[in-house]
């Protein structure tokens, strides 16, 4: 059964910001990991972003919400993708803060 991966990363830009250093952020994400993830959707709706991937031929979907104190990252993964992605998790945090890292 497909599990939910949440990650919350804080920050302290505001809302505005933060979506704007993200949108700014995410097409490198994408660039760099291009062999690995490949993004099928990506919907942005005011500060949320729902999008769906393929990941080692897996398809997963979720969403990212972006409050003024943070960012949260939650992802539904099949199985096989739940069990590396946990492991993926301080890569994760660590990517989103320098994304949003106040400059």
């Amino acid at each position: 059964m497909a599990q939910p991966f949440i990650v919350s990363i804080p920050h302290k830009l505001g809302k505005d910001e933060a979506v704007r250093r993200l949108k700014a952020g995410l097409g490198s994400v994408k660039n760099q990991y291009s062999q690995i993830v490949q993004v099928n959707e990506e919907i942005w709706s005011g500060d949320r972003l729902a999008f769906s991937i393929t990941a080692l031929k897996q398809n997963a979907s979720g969403t990212i919400d972006v409050a003024d104190d943070h960012v949260k990252l939650e992802v539904t993964l099949p199985w096989l993708l739940a069990g590396i992605a946990h492991g993926a998790q301080a890569m994760i945090r660590e990517r989103a803060n320098r994304m949003l890292e106040k400059k």
